[in-house]
């Protein structure tokens, strides 16, 4: 059998059903691939203090007491008391299993695979596989005779034991070909071959053979991922496009001049190297990050006006009408006459801003896609309706994506295109730790701005525990008001619309719910407004925004918040990027700990950005020590994104690289963890770029060709191609 011989074939349909159903293995290859969680020692019983109430769990116990009872004439219960290394004991209820009350008899050890429950107060496993270690004589099995027996992610169908037979029968038949890896690699980077690697992580016969085996398969990932994306730089250089070269005395320069302070360093270094690369016919592919409000717009602007100066047009998409009518506004303050092209006062050669989103009347519509089918429109601001199938560019030179992680892969691509081979540019205020850069955005540059601009004021964060100081929460509304009354604006945050629990931007991030169980619902934003204006911020002017209001409603609140005719907005995250407000200078977030990591630090940079500090105030019900109150209180602790983004990832972990977030696939990384081994990543990139420059079909590494092809099907592919 090969690695993609359907398991159907190799283990039957009764067997093989399971696997695919629940646990998503389908060919040879998933098997082999879906790699043991730990290993149990054959001579140390499972403690069972680790176990966790719901999962899925096997243990390693020796066999203290069984007792059986008939309890009527089709029903018998054995009950199976076990006892750990330590003297715990656990109960075990087997029915109808007339076998093991005979196999299993005080002294026996044997592995147990079932559902942890709580019964009676009591933990115990709801009735469980067995696999004897032993015989009636002591003989140890085969299976076990390495003393290191894997254990492996199960589902309630298909226990550890049933798949590692399975993997038994896999690894006796497989025969894997051509070994992939270039055999020069192999030799220097010491790794054994993938066969001794597959048997090694599957049936070690000890430590030694394991650590031999995860170093060769966190290679090989990280290898053929790098190895892909390569390919994808490669083909992208080879692109042609067409250069966008500001004229002298242009837009470009006629702005800079008018600039009413210093751009830092670091704006200044990342925007000469994308006016570099706009310049050259093959098109820029850039990923620009940096910590919220450094300034990563007006880089962007000054390379629009770059590419409106060459002639072409740029478009900026942004994922929600909130953030493209902050945009659009921000464009036309920073322009000026520059951008009223065709109005009384306007500079020579100057260019219009236009702005389409899905609620402009018809006639808006009809004068912003005119304006950009005609090229008279240099700049044109969107959402998601910029990519409907009758927008149309005279010359889109330039895509800006504002915070691409919110946006599907065919959205982006859909924009693109709508010109020819246009340069790209993706800015994201979620900090990327280095190596997810290297791999999730590994088919793009990276630049990165770190100073924050001149005027943005520090921004402090305590955490408001409810629970242990309910009295703290009268405070923050007195922070509030005190705040307010020195002529300042507050955000409130909320998770949760109000009326239905599904609200559409209610949404904590994927780092949010990891440990939350059922509980009273999140606080709303309808609900608690009407309450503050009642009670604690009596006397204020508040106001509602979310996702429900009609599009031309929140566009009236955000004038009124913008021009100080709001003292506190009670909003969801619809607020999270893009509103830009320097007077305000203290937000409180409602249920803190039902948000991210990396949602929070997102939410904390609307305040402090102007002259005045700010302070943001986490509220939570969350006990000290939980897994959320941690995440509370290290968004408290530090102001460093980066710091977040990388705990954020420990805790959310990588997911696809290759897109399965969006497919619907499991992950195609089993081995490689991107901050654990950072190493590994940085050396396998190093190798691939040598190897794909020299062979970039990889004309002369078929297997590893190969390879490449049955980790990166059609389906990621073509999600990388669009990326």
């Amino acid at each position: 059998m090969e690695l993609s011989t359907p398991l159907k074939r190799v283990l039957g349909a009764p067997r093989a059903g399971p696997l695919a159903a629940t646990l998503d293995l389908h060919t040879v290859g998933d098997l082999l691939r879906h790699y043991p969680r730990r290993y149990a020692e054959r001579g140390r019983l499972t403690g069972f203090d680790e176990l966790v109430i719901g999962e899925h769990a096997t243990v390693f116990a020796e066999v203290e007491l069984v007792k059986f009872r008939q309890i009527r004439e089709k029903l018998s219960k054995t009950d199976v008391t076990v006892v750990d290394g330590e003297g715990r004991r656990m109960t075990m209820a087997m029915f109808n299993r007339y076998k093991a009350r005979t196999e299993l008899r005080a002294g026996r050890r044997a592995f147990f695979a079932g559902k942890v429950e709580r019964f009676n107060n009591s933990v115990q496993l709801a009735n469980p596989e067995y696999q004897l270690v032993d015989d009636d004589d002591g003989k140890v099995a085969a299976e076990f005779a390495g003393g290191l027996v894997p254990i492996y992610p199960a589902s309630a169908k298909v226990s550890t034991l049933k798949i590692s037979r399975c993997v038994g029968v896999a690894l006796d038949g497989v025969d894997i070909g051509a070994e992939p890896m270039p055999l020069e690699l192999l030799e220097t980077y010491g790794l054994v071959g993938l066969m001794a690697a597959l048997r090694g992580i599957h049936t070690p016969e000890g430590w030694a053979d394991v650590k031999r085996a995860k170093k060769r398969l966190t290679w090989d990932e990280a290898f053929v991922l790098q190895v892909t994306l390569a390919q994808r730089r490669a083909m992208l250089r080879a692109t042609p496009g067409t250069a966008r070269k500001p004229r002298p005395g242009g837009l470009l320069a006629r702005f800079d001049a008018a600039l009413p302070f210093e751009l830092t360093a670091g704006q200044r270094a990342v925007g000469d190297v994308l006016l570099t690369e706009l310049a050259d016919s093959a098109p820029m592919h850039r990923l620009l990050q940096g910590e919220v409000g450094s300034g990563k717009t007006l880089v962007a602007l000054r390379a629009m006006l770059a590419v409106v100066d060459a002639g072409g047009q740029a478009a900026l998409l942004a994922p929600t009408e909130v953030l493209a009518q902050q945009h659009d506004r921000s464009l036309r303050q920073l322009l000026g006459p520059l951008a009223q092209a065709g109005e009384l006062g306007a500079a020579d050669d100057a260019t219009r801003v236009a702005l389409l989103t899905g609620s402009l009347g018809a006639a808006a519509r009809r004068s912003a896609l005119a304006q950009a089918a005609s090229g008279e429109a240099g700049l044109v601001v969107g959402t998601h309706a910029l990519l409907g199938e009758h927008v149309a560019f005279a010359d889109l030179g330039l895509v800006v994506v504002d915070e691409q992680h919110r946006f599907g892969v065919e959205q982006r691509d859909a924009l693109r295109g709508k010109g020819v081979a246009p340069h790209v540019l993706v800015m994201t205020a979620t900090p990327i730790p280095r190596t997810v850069a290297m791999t999730v955005y590994g088919d793009l540059e990276v630049s990165t701005l770190t100073e924050l601009p001149v005027g943005r004021s520090p921004i402090r964060s305590a955490v408001v525990a409810v629970a242990e100081h309910p009295g703290w929460l009268d405070r923050a509304w007195q922070r509030v008001r005190e705040a307010v009354g020195q002529g300042r604006q507050a955000f409130v945050v909320c998770p949760r619309i109000g009326g239905d629990d599904a609200d559409e931007d209610s949404g904590p991030d994927q780092g949010a719910g990891l440990d939350d169980t059922a509980r009273r619902p999140a606080v709303a934003v309808a609900e608690l407004e009407p309450l503050l204006a009642a009670g604690p911020l009596a006397g204020l002017r508040t106001a509602q925004l979310h996702g429900r209001l009609a599009p031309e409603a929140k566009d009236e609140v955000m004038r009124r918040v913008v021009a100080g005719e709001v003292d506190v907005l009670v909003a969801t995250t619809v607020i999270e990027v893009g509103v830009d407000v320097p007077n305000a200078t203290v937000m409180v977030v409602m249920d803190a700990d039902r948000f991210g990591l990396s949602q929070l630090h997102q939410l904390r940079g609307r305040i402090g950005r102007g002259r005045h500090p700010g302070l943001c105030l986490l509220v939570t019900e969350a006990e000290e020590g939980s897994p959320a109150r941690r995440r509370t209180d290290a968004v408290a602790a530090t102001t460093d994104g980066f710091a977040l983004s990388e705990l954020d990832l420990e805790q959310r972990r990588e997911g696809d690289v290759l897109g399965a977030s969006q497919s619907g696939r499991r992950s195609s990384l089993r081995m490689l963890q991107l901050l654990r081994d950072t190493d590994v990543i940085v050396t396998a990139r190093a190798a691939a770029v040598e190897l794909v420059e020299a062979d970039p079909d990889l004309a002369h590494h078929p297997a590893l060709a190969g390879a490449v092809a049955a980790i990166l099907d059609e389906e990621r592919a073509a999600y990388l191609e669009k990326a």
